[in-house]
Formats: C-alpha cells, structure tokens, sequence
C-alpha cells in the first residue's frame, strides 16, 4: 500500500502507490506524542530530490519500479477472501506514516452492517439502540482490580447515562461510565454510533454475548459460537490459603471467555477441569492467576483431545455405551460433556450410541 522512504534509523516518509504520491515528514523527537508535519508531492518533482537526497530518490524510484513488476495489485475482494494482505510502513515512535495508514483504514473498513436477532435483522440505520457484549476484561486497572464489558453498538444512538434493557437478565441498567481506549488511554465519552465500541463498568452482570437494547425491546442477538476446546488440565490451587482468590481468577478467566472450566461431578471443588483450544492459553491462564489473584497453581494435563457436548431425550451416561474411555464433566451450565482421547474413540461411542447426539458445540447455540 506504501513503502519506507529512506533507510533503517532515517526514514524520511513513505510513498503511497496507490496516489502516487510521496509525503515526507519533519524530524522532531516527541516520540509519537504529537502529530508531524508534512510534504506531499510527486516522486517526480526535483524539490524531493534535493530535500531527500540523490541516492535516496534513486532507490526510492527503483523501489517503486520493482513492486509495479512484482508486487500484486490491489484488490478489496481478495482482501475480504483473506487471500490478499495489504500492508502499510510507518512508525509509531516517530509518527510517520501512522495517519496516512489510518485514513486509509477508514476508507477500506467495512460499514457498519446488518445484524440477525430473534426477531429478524436488524439495521444500523435503526433509531433505536442495540448492542451486544463481545469481551469482558478484568483487571485492565490492577490498582483499581475494575472490570469492563466492551459493546459493540448495532444501531441507533448511544448516549451516557441511558438506560437499557439488559435482555440476559431483564433488568434495566443506566450506563453512566462509557469509555473509550486509545493505547493506555481511557475517556469518558458522551456518545457513540453504530459499529462503536464502548467499554463499560461492569459489576459482574454481563457475560459475553450478552444483548442490550432500548427500553421496551427485548430481543437479542445471535449467540456467540464457542470453539471446541482440544486440551486439558487439572489445575488446582497450590496453596489452600489461596483457594479464594483461585476460584475468582477462574471464574473470571472463563467470563472473559479465556479459558472453559468442566468439572468432575465426583470430584469435589478442590481443582477444575480447564479446557483451551491450544497450549498459550494455559500459559496465559498461570500467568494471570499469579500476576493477579496472586494465586499459584498446580497443573495436570489430561490425555483427551476432543470434547462433544451431550443431548437426547432421557439421556443416561450410565447406561451409553462404549464410554469406558471418555471422561464424563459437566460445564459452568451443568450441561453433560464427554472429554475423548481420540477422534477414533469418539466414533466408536457415536457408533453404539446412535439415539444421542455428540454435539461440537453447547445445545443453546446449536442453529436447527
């Protein structure tokens, strides 16, 4: 989309092929606090030559000259096909190149778009307010050990200290602390407009997936999918005086969607069975309890790979087949799942089974 003017420790400014056009930026040290000054021009015209230097210019033009030959063109629907990357150069600790690669951001980002409810679609151009839970983060202030749901506003106006109808719970909430992030930064903002993101305070009522509408509409958004985990442990607190601050960690980790925490129906409260989708997320997972809750733990890894989530009329673990090597847990919803150590095995229980559904994710989100 662009290319580096100059070399490693002096960059000058960037070229956009796209217009054909060079922007030099003026040194100044603020290390990215504030925004640079700029020339724009043509790679052809000799003031650049003489502001960059000769060498420079000519490597520049050779450059450009290669990725006309080489390069692909551009093309925004191979982008969306994810076959396409397009990629920009800048510099955040200088600040060049940084506006051009966002103004050329918002022209290549998609508008905001539909959205399927359980009452139909609903449009961004809709006067009345919508929204829906996508993250939850704790501790973004570990002085402070707040806790924020961020939204994503569907349609209509969203405005501070409004109140809405949290669908999940049917309680009315008033959102007087909407704020928005840029870096470290945090500001309390007064409104916001489709495809906004907003994090607000939250207590512990919301859950991701959760929907928001104005007063008076009650319908919600479809549910998030959850990822089949393909690892386990047995994660345990190592200290028992910690055992407090281990439960909230967990607890918390699986809100934000982090981790899916099962537990054994015979084995007590002591350690859960933690499921991710790969290995980093049970680092993440001991690293967080330690750096957070303060809270050491003791990890065992399981020899399953595969979870299915169980459903039929009158089901009886007991009395199912060909389950002698699965593992039988329960979800933070109390719904029956089999941990398998093996594909192999997993068919060989669906084979014997044929009146119970093996299901890939939970029965509340399964589309009929």
């Amino acid at each position: 989309m662009n290319w580096p003017i100059g070399i490693e420790g002096d960059y000058k400014g960037v070229y956009n092929r796209h217009l054909a056009q060079i922007e030099l930026f003026e040194s100044g040290g603020s290390h990215g606090q504030w925004v640079l000054p700029s020339t724009k021009g043509s790679v052809d015209d000799p003031a650049f030559t003489e502001i960059i230097g000769q060498d420079a210019h000519k490597a520049l033009c050779d450059d450009i000259e290669l990725l006309d030959m080489a390069g692909d063109e551009f093309d925004l629907e191979q982008v969306l096909k994810g076959e396409l990357t397009p990629i920009f150069f800048g510099s955040a600790m200088t600040n060049f190149g940084v506006r051009p690669f966002l103004e050329e951001f918002l022209r290549l980002a998609p508008q905001p778009a539909t959205r399927p409810t359980s009452e139909g679609i609903i449009e961004p151009e809709n006067e009345q307010f919508s929204a829906f839970v996508f993250k939850i983060q704790a501790n973004m202030n570990p002085a402070h050990r707040d806790r924020l749901a961020f939204i994503r506003i569907c349609s209509g106006k969203f405005e501070r200290g409004m109140t809405v109808n949290h669908v999940n719970t049917g309680k009315k909430l008033k959102l007087s602390q909407p704020q928005q992030f840029l870096a470290q930064d945090r500001t309390i903002i007064d409104d916001a407009y489709p495809g906004d993101i907003v994090g607000l305070f939250d207590p512990g009522v919301f859950g991701i997936g959760d929907t928001l509408t104005g007063e008076g509409e009650k319908f919600t958004f479809e549910e998030f999918p959850i990822f089949p985990p393909e690892r386990f442990a047995r994660v345990q607190a190592k200290d028992t005086m910690k055992r407090k601050q281990f439960i909230k960690g967990i607890n918390q980790l699986a809100q934000e969607g982090a981790i899916q925490v099962f537990r054994q129906e015979d084995a007590g409260m002591e350690s859960f069975i933690i499921g991710a989708v790969g290995q980093l997320q049970f680092d993440v997972l001991e690293y967080r309890l330690k750096g957070e809750y303060g809270a050491d733990i003791l990890m065992h890894f399981l020899g399953y790979e595969v979870a299915r989530w169980l459903d039929g009329e009158n089901l009886n673990v007991r009395a199912m087949k060909g389950m002698d090597r699965a593992m039988i847990v329960r979800d933070s919803k109390e719904r029956l799942v089999a941990l398998f150590p093996n594909e192999w095995s997993l068919q060989w229980s669906m084979d014997n089974n044929p009146k119970v559904q093996f299901l890939l994710a939970p029965p509340a989100i399964i589309e009929e």
